[in-house]
């Protein structure tokens, strides 16, 4: 009988990435990606989306919701996961590398196919390139753990949705890739959360600026914000937004009764 095959960390960082950016619902042995991923690392797909799986059991999103990982998680991946609670950037970047260096075509969140081919040449620098990997991650992480929806609104259209970082990609640059860091927003409510005019509660519900609500304002502004004042956030699936990094967006982004 062949023994059985330890999970390297490169492969581990794949099926972390596929845990950060696929549905569960996707997460199965029939997935075309799933698929093609696994041929590509010697691995059944049925291996590739357990592992994925796993990951499930040591998010605490999960835990409270009762989703029962497949009790296989090992050493590695408790590892995994607690680098990645302190060190965000960097695992999001060597999970995207990872998955660059086996060239599989996948698709992205706006309904485009790329090619995923790891960077070559002189037009892009080791930071470039960086910056460019945790943005994606980001982006990806958050906008599948909110449904790829408003988490306010409930709009659906990808194109018109942000991961917006609650804590500023310029303010804490050790967040940037931290999903927990993000809310999925339309772009107006984006907007005006990125700029201080919107903020949540210990609660999570919608708090207004005074200038968003009062005064004389035109019919549109009235009906885009009036109404979702005390709305409370949609809680995404994964990755619940950090309590802390909200209450540093109340103190110190949101202009209140300004």
């Amino acid at each position: 009988m062949e023994k059985r095959r330890n999970w390297t960390q490169e492969e581990m960082l794949v099926a972390f990435r596929l845990y950060c950016r696929t549905p569960f619902g996707r997460l199965h042995q029939h997935n075309p990606e799933i698929i093609k991923i696994a041929s590509l690392i010697g691995r059944t797909p049925s291996a590739v989306a357990m592992k994925a799986c796993n990951f499930a059991s040591l998010d605490p999103i999960q835990r409270a919701r009762d989703i029962k990982a497949l009790g296989n998680t090992s050493r590695g991946d408790r590892e995994l996961w607690d680098r990645f609670e302190t060190e965000p950037n960097e695992v999001a970047n060597a999970a995207e590398a990872a998955f660059e260096r086996l060239g599989v075509e996948r698709s992205t969140d706006d309904g485009e196919t790329r090619q995923a081919v790891a960077p070559s040449g002189p037009t892009e620098t080791a930071t470039q390139v960086m910056v460019r990997r945790v943005q994606a991650f980001f982006r990806a992480t958050v906008l599948n753990s909110y449904g790829h929806q408003c988490a306010l609104s409930g709009i659906k259209i990808v194109e018109l949705i942000n991961a917006s970082h609650i804590v500023p990609w310029h303010a804490d640059p050790s967040r940037r890739a931290d999903p927990r860091n993000g809310i999925a927003l339309n772009a107006l409510y984006d907007r005006a959360f990125d700029r201080g005019l919107m903020t949540f509660d210990e609660s999570f519900r919608v708090v207004l600026s005074k200038r968003l609500k009062d005064g004389e304002i035109v019919e549109f502004q009235r009906r885009a914000f009036v109404p979702i004042e005390g709305r409370k956030l949609e809680m995404p699936q994964r990755f619940m937004p950090d309590p802390k990094a909200l209450e540093y967006h109340r103190n110190t982004l949101f202009v209140g009764d300004q």
